[in-house]
């Protein structure tokens, strides 16, 4: 007989199961928001006036120019207007020095310019290397230093395949690989460095043809820029006028008399040339007469901003290319 103390109570199977264990609260994560990105879409020019630079050989030659932001927006919003008009423009930028101020100081810079020519047709397939040191000058096609007219593709269409036909921006740029341009010998080299966008006009009047009127930069340190008249100006009295306004040292006086002896020489070469370019001109078809007749040309310098040196702006593009129609 069982003891009644020994008797155990007979649970149900629903009484052994266990009770779930109570759960424990999570505590609440503080959740931190994180603030959005905003990357800024690239304008679709922007980078128009940086690869427009036609005798970038490795990329050391416009280091200097990322020491500043230049902003070239004008230039973009010009350009894009005229191609929703479906007009189609030939760029090239060159850097022009000056004496400039910022931040208290005065020095020479290069202040990049770009210029832009509207029109239907190439304005040029010619290129003119000019050597200050050695009083250089040549005119030659651009296929014989590699150069052409290279479709620019902006930058929204990079991603797709785009017509030839419909391309509406050309620089003036070198075909050649990179990697033979570093492998260049130093002469030729050189030339590169000395070349400058070359044109004529055959059909307009040339006030440059009939002009005895030479604008030319002596290599000095500052640059001298002057202009002599080989008709009226007297070269001696010139060049004492130089030193005498203290713009020129006196043991420079022989080497700049023969500076601008052999610019004057250039200067008639020229004028004799375009003489008879201009002859040749009447045997050019109607349409091409016409597609000369309504070139346009265009410089524009960076928006003014506190970020970049005080510049002056300047209609002249170069000795010929001459004056533009409009600076902005």
């Amino acid at each position: 007989m069982i003891s009644p103390l020994n008797k155990r109570k007979l649970t149900t199977n629903n009484e052994t199961e266990k009770k779930p264990a109570p759960r424990n609260k999570k505590s609440r994560a503080t959740e931190t928001k994180e603030e959005p990105q905003y990357v800024e879409e690239k304008r679709n020019l922007e980078d128009l006036w940086k690869v427009a630079f036609p005798w970038e050989l490795s990329g050391t030659n416009l280091m200097h120019f990322h020491q500043f932001n230049w902003d070239f927006k004008n230039l973009e919003q010009t350009l894009e207007e005229g191609l929703l008009l479906g007009k189609k423009f030939f760029v090239f930028a060159s850097a022009e020095p000056q004496l400039v101020s910022y931040k208290d100081t005065k020095k020479i810079r290069d202040i990049p310019t770009v210029i832009a020519i509207e029109s239907v047709l190439p304005p040029s397939d010619k290129i003119a290397t000019v050597s200050i040191q050695s009083a250089m000058e040549e005119i030659f096609p651009m296929k014989q230093m590699k150069m052409d007219w290279i479709p620019y593709i902006p930058i929204e269409k990079r991603d797709r395949q785009v017509d030839r036909m419909y391309f509406q921006i050309f620089i003036l740029g070198c075909k050649q690989r990179r990697s033979a341009l570093r492998q260049l010998k130093e002469e030729r080299a050189r030339m590169f460095e000395y070349c400058i966008p070359y044109f004529y006009q055959p059909i307009e009047e040339n006030e440059l043809e009939e002009s005895t009127v030479v604008y030319m930069i002596f290599p000095t340190e500052p640059p001298l820029p002057c202009e002599f008249d080989w008709e009226l100006d007297e070269l001696e009295e010139f060049v004492d006028d130089q030193i005498e306004n203290e713009k020129l040292c006196a043991e420079q006086k022989d080497e700049f008399k023969e500076f601008v002896k052999e610019q004057v020489r250039a200067a008639k070469k020229a004028n004799r040339e375009a003489k008879d370019a201009r002859k040749k001109a009447k045997e050019l078809d109607v349409d091409t007469q016409r597609a000369f007749q309504s070139m346009r040309f265009y410089k524009f310098y960076p928006q003014p901003s506190p970020d970049v040196p005080t510049f002056q702006k300047s209609p002249f593009i170069n000795r010929f290319y001459g004056k533009t129609h409009k600076v902005l």
